[in-house]
């Protein structure tokens, strides 16, 4: 039996959150990871998945929302539900397998059997549960989250019932969304190479609040810049090794560099870096006569200044809080599945653009490999920090975690807040403020 760890009071999780540190417990206290997958990934929408993972009636796709399991599945009716991965009569998962397709689910346990659409289609020997048991169009099924939407074929669920709208709760990080699925000629894109999977020793808030530290790649990163630095000049590699040495040797400027890159905040918790990518080659080699081939689809599609207007888009390191962030250039998304305090899961998806030549999407493939893969000489360096950080933080002294670079200097621009540099912790002490409005809320 799993004992759950007494809540901590509100009032003690506002004592947690200062104006420009926190307290370690909320990177290690089991107690709060318990509060945590209730009450953030409890009533946050989260991402399930891409409407190109289950295309056709009976399609499925399994995958978890904080603690819980849903199935993604499209019914016979053609409509894409999220479904708990529960079944009703003793509890047990109906799906095991990641994704495929069936024309039922059926329980492993006692022999339930259930719909796609979630509909409770058939029970062995039913007359043995009494003439209570419920039947026909009122008979229990798998249960719909409370909440789905999707926006541009992106999926998303909240276990709650109540709260903002999908597009309310995007607002502008939607913008992200659009410059992904706006580069495809055909004006969709797809899931496609497979989920690339990874753990890491640290808590999950480590790695949402690396995607726009712009202070650590200088530092974390060293060994690579150093190693891409002495790449030859005039060394020709494939696309995406080209675009993931000029990645490297980037991390490597000035720190009076990074204070030039904007990062703009968001509410519910929601950021991104606005003006990361002056060099163009990072976004598409002109001379490249594959890339030359995607802008001629490009322009066909929505005519030259239209084409222009979209590869210009500069938004960059999206994340949408919780457990979300993207590069819309570079196709890749990554969601961040807690497992405990300090134990996470992340899944790296790859999206082809329909209507840009192949090769683009093997280059994201490459791409994914060289910088986001365990393998890499990037994410590496981010996983050992985690680790360390864990670690460091099993220590009892010191109690607080500075986040207060650039306190105190935050300016408005709309809806966002930008700091005063590109390098400021804005972003981190924004994730904390919307934490903190989930962890104690009634």
């Amino acid at each position: 039996m799993t004992i759950m760890p007494r809540p901590v009071a509100a009032s003690q999780l506002r004592e947690l959150v200062r104006p420009d540190r926190v307290h370690r417990s909320i990177y290690a206290d089991p107690a709060i990871f318990a509060q945590e997958m209730e009450r953030v990934f409890g009533r946050a929408w989260l991402f399930v998945g891409h409407e190109s993972q289950v295309p056709r009636p009976g399609d499925f796709y399994c995958t978890r929302l904080g603690r819980q399991p849903v199935i993604m599945a499209r019914g016979g009716d053609g409509a894409v539900r999220v479904l708990h991965n529960r079944c009703a009569h003793r509890g047990s998962q109906v799906c095991t397998e990641e994704k495929g397709s069936a024309k039922h689910f059926r329980c492993g346990y006692h022999g339930w059997t259930y719909g796609t659409d979630g509909r409770l289609v058939s029970v062995p020997r039913a007359e043995g549960y009494g003439a209570d048991f419920v039947g026909g169009s009122e008979a229990p099924g798998l249960a719909p989250v409370a909440r789905m939407e999707s926006y541009r074929g992106f999926v998303f669920a909240s276990l709650a019932a109540g709260g903002p709208s999908l597009e309310a709760w995007l607002g502008p990080v939607a913008l992200s969304f659009d410059d992904m699925v706006d580069r495809a000629p055909a004006g969709e894109v797809e899931v496609a190479g497979g989920i690339f999977k990874h753990y890491y020793d640290g808590n999950w808030k480590l790695y949402v609040e690396n995607v726009n530290d712009l202070m650590h790649p200088r530092y974390v990163h060293e060994s690579s810049i150093d190693t891409a630095s002495r790449q030859p000049r005039d060394a020709k590699t494939d696309g995406a090794g080209d675009i993931a040495v000029r990645q490297m040797i980037q991390n490597g400027v000035l720190t009076q560099i990074w204070d030039r890159v904007g990062v703009w905040t968001l509410p519910y918790g929601h950021s991104y870096m606005g003006d990361y990518h002056d060099d163009k080659r990072l976004l598409g080699d002109s001379a490249d006569p594959v890339f030359a081939a995607y802008r001629r689809a490009l322009e066909a599609k929505h005519g030259a200044a239209r084409a222009e207007e979209i590869l210009g888009v500069s938004l960059f390191n999206t994340i949408v809080y919780p457990n979300l962030t993207f590069m819309s250039q570079f196709r890749q998304l990554r969601v961040i599945h807690p497992l405990s305090a300090g134990r996470t899961e992340v899944h790296i998806f790859s999206f082809r653009l329909k209507g840009a030549p192949e090769r683009m999407f093997h280059d994201t493939v490459r791409f994914a490999n060289a910088i986001n893969s365990p393998a890499s000489q990037i994410l590496t360096d981010d996983l050992e920090i985690y680790r360390r950080i864990r670690e460091g933080l099993d220590s009892e002294a010191p109690e607080w975690l500075n986040i207060g670079r650039g306190a105190g200097r935050d300016r408005a621009d709309g809806p966002a807040r930008v700091g005063d540099h590109g390098t400021s912790e804005i972003h981190i002490r924004n994730q904390f403020e919307t934490w903190l409005d989930y962890m104690v809320a009634p």
